[in-house]
């Protein structure tokens, strides 16, 4: 491996680790229920919503050779075994590659 790739996987790793140990020091002062802590789970769910549909909308790579349509049915029956499942985050995971990689090579 190249002495740059090594730097960078250590400077991420530093980064991460040291943010995720500083969220976690000054996570004791903060109430769950507290305006602050609902503001920040909110900007991490939206967040995450427009990753997922820049994901969707604008794919890059292998994902840009299936269409719209099988896009976004795998979301919506994605979604339904989410809601099916009572919530639960691996069922949907695991649905929406293999249906996914079904769709996609059927059409």
């Amino acid at each position: 491996m190249s002495v740059n790739v090594v730097y960078a996987i250590l400077v991420t790793s530093l980064a991460t680790f040291l943010s995720r140990f500083l969220g976690a020091v000054s996570s004791q002062g903060i109430k769950e229920t507290s305006k602050i802590f609902k503001w920040f789970n909110c900007l991490a769910y939206a967040t995450l919503a427009a990753l997922i549909a820049r994901t969707i909308i604008f794919p890059v790579g292998v994902l840009n050779e299936a269409g719209y349509l099988i896009r976004l049915v795998v979301v919506i029956l994605s979604l339904a075994v989410f809601f099916v499942s009572k919530r639960n985050y691996v069922y949907p995971t695991i649905f929406s590659a293999v249906c996914m990689a079904v769709l996609a090579s059927f059409f």
